[in-house]
């Protein structure tokens, strides 16, 4: 089968033919239709991640798919042979960037009906990363306020869809061309970043939505309320003691698949309460081209990859 490889850490992606993944008795084996970039794809890429996911090259790249069920494993008993699917796989797992990919069936959920499978493969990491943030992590209720940075990419534009549906005020940072977009998301207050400090618009938040680190992650302790919560996807923990001096809560994680939490979020797909936000689609045989799309910083929403 045809794949986006890996061969040695810092190198560019190569298209080549590799063996089919082996079906395991708890999972199935997806033809892949579309897949999606992901900031980590690139950092994996450049061997910053190593210690954390010692992945043997060389390696498939991607951590999203949409596709149709081609074999199931013989305990598998919630999907069948020709099912539409979604899903992030565990990190170990096989990549995506492949024309077949097997993923453990608990970490699979039937695709929304009305996604085509390029919306679709926008949605896994990015829509599960902001789920565990502000439900599982934060428990994000209605009429609590939230501040989520970068509102206009992949993962903060989901974000704010869902911080609205479950009833919150939301601030977004962005810049200034995404404005426009970023209140068309549903985010009540927006904040241009290139020209406005967010610590002096929005104080007395329950939450913050990091997805920046550095100086951004050091400056939100100061809009939190006390005991309010700061959640985190950048590595490493902050271990400055800041948010004791603050009186609030940190948190750094890094998400993990689900296909229960997925099943619930392609509902709200279904249900038009989450949209995926896509700016540009790539071949296959455009995979670097891709990546490098996505560490511009150029873009607004997911970059998709289309193997079928």
């Amino acid at each position: 089968m045809k794949a986006a490889i890996v061969k040695a850490y810092g190198s560019e992606l190569e298209i080549t033919d590799i063996a089919q993944p082996v079906l395991l008795d708890d999972s199935l084996m997806i033809e892949v239709h579309a897949t999606s970039v992901n900031p980590v794809d690139n950092l994996i890429r450049a061997g910053y991640l190593q210690s954390m996911l010692p992945l043997p090259l060389p390696y498939v790249v991607g951590n999203d798919v949409s596709g149709i069920v081609t074999a199931v494993g013989k305990d598998v008993t919630t999907f069948k042979v020709g099912d539409a699917v979604f899903a992030r796989p565990q990190s170990m797992q096989s990549g995506t960037f492949a024309e077949y990919v097997v993923i453990k069936a608990v970490d699979v959920a039937h695709k929304p009906a009305n996604l085509s499978h390029e919306q679709a493969a926008s949605l896994p990491l990015v829509a599960l990363t902001a789920w565990q943030a502000l439900v599982t992590k934060a428990n994000l209720q209605g009429g609590q306020k939230v501040l989520i940075h970068a509102g206009s990419g992949g993962v903060g534009s989901i974000a704010i869809q869902l911080a609205k549906h479950l009833g919150a005020t939301v601030a977004a940072t962005t810049s200034t061309d995404n404005l426009a977009l970023v209140r068309e998301l549903g985010a009540d207050i927006v904040i241009d970043y290139k020209h406005e400090k967010f610590e002096d618009i929005v104080h007395d938040y329950d939450v913050v939505f990091d997805t920046l680190g550095g100086n951004t992650r050091e400056k939100s302790y100061a809009v939190l309320k006390k005991g309010g919560t700061l959640i985190s996807i950048i590595a490493p923990p902050d271990t400055s003691g800041i948010a004791e001096q603050f009186g609030v809560k940190s948190e750094v994680f890094f998400m993990w698949a689900s296909g229960e939490q997925l099943a619930q979020i392609g509902k709200l797909a279904e249900q038009a309460v989450i949209k995926p936000l896509i700016d540009k689609t790539f071949p296959l045989s455009q995979a670097q081209e891709a990546l490098n799309y996505s560490q511009s910083g150029r873009a607004k929403g997911k970059i998709v990859v289309t193997i079928k």
